[in-house]
């Protein structure tokens, strides 16, 4: 595990000038502008307390005034220059101040209410400025100076995490958000799925079936989708992320933008299998030949041209994998943000999520106590890129122990905190994997039976929807060549042709 390096300075450290040779950037008038404003009128507290920090301003100062009008406005008390005063007093580093005519000062400059909020909006963009300058500063006296085990690439992620919380720091979009604009965004999604042929709100898996149960994935959703060891849930999360990057498809607006009109852009974090593999996998579902056989050759002149067109309409498809193993939460949300930024992203699958870490050692020592952040890590992204995100899981083994081996929602391993935080649990169940398993010998008239019973599970596979935030739950059939890992729609008895006899 490389070195935790530390690369955001503190705020104390970023307010002194650049080695003497240049000033950091930082606007003093405004400061004091907006402190007046403060102390004139409380109220403006309010409007600024959601983004502005203490530590944004650059004059200490005006730093520590700020931080005593906030707790008296915190305790409903009115904070004004008298009141202000009774704190600033007794500071003896404050002895050679008046602090009667500064403050007096201050509140004779004050702003009008709606300019305060230019003026937080300066005060707060300055800071951002002098925290990106000192995070570019350590990490070139990092770069200078590297550990022996804090290689390139452990410093360009821990240089990503630290800007990332940089971003994150500076916004000021959240808050209470009307009920009537959230109500028009619903209108707006409804009026979206309306228009479409499929009339799915979200993103089409391919599986007319669990599109019709889940209305397609949904933006922002964390997707768990389970299994024992050998039901197909690797060959489930393939197939649907090359459905949705297959059917991707933009328009060109009136505008000159273009916009998604189908599929999407599809990132693959393969932390258990390699990219090779993954792509064997596709080839072999599209192209109809074993992927076993693709591995050893065993393919005629027919069958490796057929490969070869198939692979050439694949490589078109935006899938990308990637198969680094043992990231950390952390890891994966900057990867997966910059791959929003660079490529795109609508459609993001972990397989698996234990194989993911916590980004602290304590978390490490307690497995629950990872996932939950493993788990909350997730949801939060989702919610961040507004993307569904599928999330593999295993099952423990005390399915095994029941004579009904269909999957429950206690069967989650660390299920409180994966199924708390999950939108939609999905489960993959295989009957013919169990009865393959039980073969009596032939000739008896057990054999007969379970001829029956493997005649009747064949090529079937069950999804069951244990749990869905805004949907029903139930189970879905879906047809499983295991020779090609495809899932496929399940041919029904009244969607059959008519028999003639």
């Amino acid at each position: 595990m490389a070195t935790n390096i530390a690369l955001l300075p503190s705020m104390n450290a970023l307010a002194a000038p650049d080695a003497g040779f240049r000033i950091v950037p930082h606007n003093p008038e405004a400061e004091q502008a907006l402190l007046g404003a403060l102390l004139v009128n409380n109220e403006v507290f309010d409007r600024v307390a959601d983004y502005l920090q203490a530590e944004y301003f650059y004059d200490p100062l005006h730093r520590k005034i700020f931080e005593i009008i906030a707790l008296l406005v915190r305790a409903n008390k009115v904070a004004t220059p008298i009141t202000v005063k009774t704190f600033l007093a007794n500071d003896a580093s404050l002895a050679e101040l008046n602090i009667t005519q500064f403050l007096a000062a201050l509140a004779s400059q004050a702003v009008s209410v709606y300019n305060a909020e230019d003026y937080a909006a300066t005060v707060r963009d300055l800071a951002l400025r002098r925290m990106l300058i000192g995070i570019g500063q350590q990490l070139t006296h990092v770069a200078f100076d590297s550990p022996v085990d804090l290689g390139p690439r452990e410093q360009i992620e821990a240089a990503e995490r630290q800007l990332y919380q940089l971003a994150e720091n500076g916004r000021y979009d959240g808050g209470f958000l009307r009920f009537g604009d959230a109500i028009k965004v619903a209108i707006d999604m409804a009026a979206a799925a309306f228009e479409r042929d499929d009339r799915l709100s979200g993103i089409a898996t391919g599986l007319s079936d669990l599109d019709h149960m889940m209305g397609g994935l949904q933006s922002s959703d964390l997707i768990i989708l389970a299994g024992r060891p050998g039901m197909g849930k690797t060959a489930l999360a393939t197939n649907i992320a090359f459905n949705v990057a297959n059917q991707y498809t933009l328009v060109q607006q009136p505008d000159g933008t273009q916009k998604r009109t189908a599929g999407g852009v599809v990132g693959f974090f393969s932390l258990e299998m390699s990219a090779e593999q993954l792509a064997t996998r596709i080839l072999s579902e599209q192209a109809e030949i074993s992927s076993e056989r693709i591995r050893r050759g065993k393919i005629d002149s027919n069958e490796f041209a057929k490969l070869a067109q198939v692979s050439q309409t694949l490589s078109s498809a935006p899938l990308y994998i990637d198969q680094t193993g043992g990231i950390s939460i952390a890891q994966l949300a900057a990867r997966a943000r910059r791959l929003k930024r660079q490529r795109g992203l609508d459609v993001l699958i972990v397989d698996y999520l234990q194989l993911l870490t916590g980004s602290s050692k304590r978390g490490s020592e307690n497995r629950v106590q990872e996932i939950t952040e493993i788990t909350t890590g997730l949801k939060a992204l989702a919610k961040e890129l507004q993307v569904p995100i599928i999330a593999l899981s295993q099952l423990s083994r005390q399915v095994e122990n029941r004579e009904d081996k269909r999957p429950q929602l206690s069967d989650l391993r660390e299920s409180g905190s994966i199924e708390q935080d999950a939108d939609v649990v999905m489960f993959v169940y295989r009957e013919e994997y169990y009865v393959k398993g039980k073969k009596p010998r032939e000739g008896t008239p057990e054999f007969e039976k379970w001829l029956q019973e493997m005649e009747a599970a064949a090529g079937k596979a069950e999804v069951i929807i244990g749990k869905q935030r805004h949907g029903p739950t139930g189970t879905m059939e879906l047809q499983f060549e295991s020779e090609f890992t495809r899932f496929s729609n399940l041919a029904k008895a009244e969607y059959l042709p008519q028999r003639v006899f």
